[in-house]
């Protein structure tokens, strides 16, 4: 009896010593993203996308937004922009804003922990929304001139989404030569009006964070039910990327789910 329960033991810290590992093991990758009707000048726009910080819950998550943060910094990419959970407590307030001065320009939605809307007993609210160089966007929309185009992005609110009341298509300009939707739940693909979106970009499910793969498939123990988990997935309602997030919330550790910072590269790809 002894020798199976002191290989199950061995065996459960080996996967403990792993998931703290993996925590901080952020994988950092450019991936090119066909949108339709892209116009010429915008071909190549490079943006990165960064999501779920979960600064001030202890893990070596706080290790992979350092890197990632360093790694957006030196890239120099046309738009760095940031889907929420940025914070889990209010302490880690001042360690968010150094990081984010290494990026200015940014733009950022806010996320349930952001507000400790979750079962997470250790989140605490700390919602930041004067970050002196990101532009925090609560269902709001800004304009902006990119290689002489207008590019519009809108921010969706996590309390007015969660409610049911937000209404993103109502904020999107026709007009914008690309409009870019963020929202922290990647739900929001199917309620938004086709056509009036190119990107939406998502992150809440850190790509489950504790998965076991099994054949060609994978087990996301914290999100079975969800249909959009990570990475790329062309909707009616635009072309959506779903970030794997940088850090943990509920334990510190990721289990064949590595924090991951994504660069997009915008390809002019043409309908037909």
């Amino acid at each position: 009896m002894k020798k199976p329960l002191g290989t199950l033991a061995s065996l459960a810290l080996g996967a403990a010593l792993w998931g703290h590992f993996e925590a901080g093991w952020v994988r950092l990758r450019s991936i090119p993203v066909p949108i339709p009707g892209l116009p010429g000048e915008l071909d190549g726009l490079r943006v990165v996308h960064l999501s779920d910080f979960h600064l001030g819950f202890p893990s070596r998550g706080e290790r992979a937004v350092k890197r990632a943060i360093e790694w957006t910094a030196a890239r120099e990419p046309d738009l760095v922009l940031i889907t929420g959970d940025l914070l889990s407590r209010p302490g880690a307030e001042r360690k968010l804003r150094e990081l984010l001065d290494r990026v200015p320009g940014s733009f950022a939605v806010l996320g349930n922990h952001d507000f400790a809307h979750s079962r997470d007993p250790f989140s605490k609210p700390s919602v930041v929304s004067d970050l002196p160089k990101t532009t925090v966007l609560l269902d709001e929309a800004r304009t902006i001139e990119v290689r002489g185009r207008s590019v519009q992005i809108v921010g969706i609110d996590p309390r007015s989404y969660r409610l049911g009341v937000s209404r993103p298509s109502e904020l999107a300009d026709p007009e914008a030569d690309l409009r870019i939707l963020l929202c922290h739940f990647p739900s929001v693909i199917d309620r938004v009006q086709p056509g009036l979106f190119d990107l939406v970009l998502a992150g809440h499910l850190h790509a489950g964070q504790i998965v076991v793969p099994y054949g060609r498939g994978k087990v996301r123990f914290a999100h079975l039910r969800w249909t959009y988990a990570e990475g790329l997935y062309r909707r009616p309602g635009g072309v959506l990327h779903v970030s794997p997030g940088l850090g943990t919330t509920f334990v510190p550790f990721r289990f064949f789910a590595r924090p991951e910072a994504t660069e997009l590269v915008l390809r002019r790809m043409f309908d037909g």
